[in-house]
């Protein structure tokens, strides 16, 4: 895994606090911001995100329910909806990226449950047991 997915997973898996995701995230240029939100919408594609986690995923965000990407996520269709999403304007980007790694952790958290419980060898399922739980909550 390259280093963005990794981060991008960290914050998803609750490995690392949203926070310290949106500073990065802030310090990126539009053109990166663009296809961090780009890759993050594959990765809920791959992780099989639904309208239902929609929801949830805004309430994790710490996003209004009425901010452009929370109505967009809700409203069916949700592979079409996250090309909205992730082609807002550059001030809805960090509302975005909240939301679509919410969405992540959402959809992956479900899959992880029904899918991979008995093990699996998804390089993103194993990055828990190597963390550190002190530096991931500061």
């Amino acid at each position: 895994m390259d280093e963005r997915t990794v981060m991008l997973n960290e914050l998803a898996q609750g490995l690392r606090p949203l926070g310290q995701g949106v500073e990065w995230f802030e310090s990126l240029s539009s053109e990166n911001q663009f296809e961090v939100l780009r890759d993050l919408g594959g990765h809920c594609i791959q992780a099989r995100a639904t309208v239902e986690d929609g929801p949830e995923s805004v309430r994790i965000a710490g996003i209004r329910p009425t901010h452009t990407p929370a109505v967009l996520i809700t409203r069916g269709m949700l592979a079409g909806q996250l090309t909205k999403i992730i082609n807002l304007p550059q001030d809805e980007h960090v509302k975005a990226f909240r939301l679509l790694v919410a969405l992540l952790g959402v959809a992956d958290k479900r899959r992880r449950e029904r899918f991979c419980a008995d093990g699996c060898t998804h390089a993103w399922h194993q990055m828990a047991a190597g963390a550190d739980t002190e530096a991931a909550t500061a």
